[in-house]
């Protein structure tokens, strides 16, 4: 990720391969198991940590982060 200091955590999922928090700009870039990398703008804290901690991070994805912020897709 450019200019990004926040290490990709790998996370066990079908849906995604790889989830980035930047709590300074408030960043959070997922990467999905497809390739795809998107990057998700004026994401909470709380809700990138809980994404990691979701049982299901495909549904976490779905009911709280997809259709909720403005997103901007990255190629990865």
């Amino acid at each position: 990720m450019e200019n990004e200091t926040v290490k990709p955590i790998p996370v066990d999922s079908s849906t995604l391969h790889d989830v980035a928090y930047d709590s300074e700009r408030r960043r959070l870039v997922l990467t999905f198991v497809s390739g795809s990398v998107y990057e998700y703008a004026d994401v909470p804290a709380i809700v990138a940590r809980d994404l990691l901690g979701a049982e299901s991070k495909g549904r976490y994805f779905n009911e709280h982060i997809r259709d909720q912020y403005r997103f901007s897709r990255r190629h990865g």
